[in-house]
């Protein structure tokens, strides 16, 4: 199953350059406002995807669709050897050197502009990848989760955090609301991208999410795959073994 949904609808250009595109131009005030829009659960969920990937004591670590570096960095609370984070969009990992480059751990994590359904690596060259609100945005799903597995060793797991749609009253009406209506108002007054936060909440519409998305990481290869729900269903964590 591919997402089709793209952030310019009037644009000729591929899913993958559109999105490039849209997280370059957010670039500046991503942080912002992924830390207020979210009301900072963000950065505990992505403490969840580390916490996850502890017990498997990963020295090398892939960081997919890194942005501008947040879960790479969280990362290194399990004191990896090195983590790898690649983006499409330049502007983003120029925003996460500067962070890292600040915080004096330019030695223990590397960010690379790559392309995900395209890794740059030797198969089996990481012991453990996580990808944080980045899945929903590969242009060829499939494939983006076959090259992780194919740079992901043996018994090493993926983590993945993405949004899903909380099903339980009055939770999913709120956040649908605020989905549709709050965060694309915020995000265009801030962002000045008028499509970016319009395509936020249409990009987790669109995306296989539960069991769909489990089915996915079945066909790409991963031996064993489970979910875990966070805060009322506003989010999920995956979790698949090679």
């Amino acid at each position: 199953m591919t997402n089709t949904v793209t952030p310019y609808k009037d644009s000729k250009a591929t899913k993958k350059e559109q999105v490039a595109q849209m997280f370059d131009n957010i670039a500046p005030k991503y942080d912002f406002l992924n830390h207020f829009l979210s009301m900072g659960i963000d950065k505990l969920w992505r403490k969840k995807v580390v916490n996850y990937l502890k017990k498997y004591q990963p020295e090398n670590i892939l960081d997919i669709a890194t942005g501008t570096g947040d879960l790479a960095i969280s990362a290194l609370r399990i004191k990896p050897k090195k983590v790898t984070g690649i983006d499409i969009s330049q502007e983003m990992l120029n925003v996460g050197k500067i962070k890292i480059k600040k915080k004096g751990i330019e030695d223990k994590i590397d960010l690379l502009k790559a392309d995900s359904e395209n890794l740059p690596f030797e198969n089996e060259s990481f012991d453990a990848a996580m990808v944080a609100f980045g899945v929903r945005n590969f242009e060829n799903l499939q494939q983006g989760l076959k090259e992780i597995n194919r740079v992901l060793k043996n018994n090493k797991a993926l983590v993945v955090l993405e949004f899903s749609k909380p099903k339980a009253f009055p939770i999913k009406q709120i956040y649908n609301f605020y989905f549709s209506n709050i965060l694309p108002f915020v995000g265009k007054i801030f962002s000045k991208d008028n499509s970016a936060y319009t395509y936020l909440p249409q990009s987790v519409k669109a995306f296989p999410e539960g069991k769909d998305f489990l089915e996915e990481l079945k066909k790409a290869g991963f031996r064993t795959y489970k979910e875990k729900r966070l805060t009322f269903g506003i989010a999920s964590i995956y979790i698949a073994e090679k």
